[in-house]
């Protein structure tokens, strides 16, 4: 008869695939990134916030798409675009692997992750953007999940 899973366990498998599906929507990012010019992408932002900045020309999020829009040049737009790609792949590449519970994949993807977390903070302090704290948050949130299921797991194992 199966084991039920702990709660710690279903937060892991959770928490994980939130990062798969984090990863996809990089790798997405990234591929349009790539595909479109910033031109393009400036016109697609106006047109995106163009309703929501009808209603309320101040609004948060809407302001800050298009200000990032119009600033963006072509090699800031190939980094975001490379950046995103690596961070889709490697979680991927990751998330599979904890999901098939090779032992290999949890210190490294404490160690990813960790890295990942390190460089979000130092770019939180260059452009204190809140999105990076909350990014970083959940973060170590998986990061500490993954160490109790990997602890988990290498005793499962050692047990047989």
């Amino acid at each position: 008869m199966p084991q039920p899973r702990s709660k710690i366990h279903i937060a892991f498998e959770i928490g994980v695939v939130l990062k798969g599906i984090n990863g996809l929507l990089e790798l997405i990012g990234g591929f349009v990134l790539l595909w479109i010019g910033p031109g393009t992408l400036q016109n697609l932002v106006v047109r995106l916030t163009q309703n929501e900045l009808s209603e309320d020309p101040r609004d948060f999020i809407a302001t800050h798409l298009r200000e990032a829009a119009g600033h963006l040049s072509d090699s800031a737009q190939l980094f975001a675009a490379i950046y995103l790609l690596a961070h889709g792949v490697i979680k991927a590449l990751l998330v599979y692997a904890l999901l098939r519970g090779k032992l290999w994949a949890y210190p490294w993807a404490i160690g990813v992750l960790t890295a990942f977390g390190v460089y979000q903070i130092y770019r939180y302090f260059i452009t204190t953007s809140g999105w990076l704290i909350v990014l970083t948050v959940l973060d170590v949130i998986v990061i500490l999940l993954t160490s109790f299921e990997w602890r988990r797991v290498e005793r499962a194992s050692a047990h047989g």
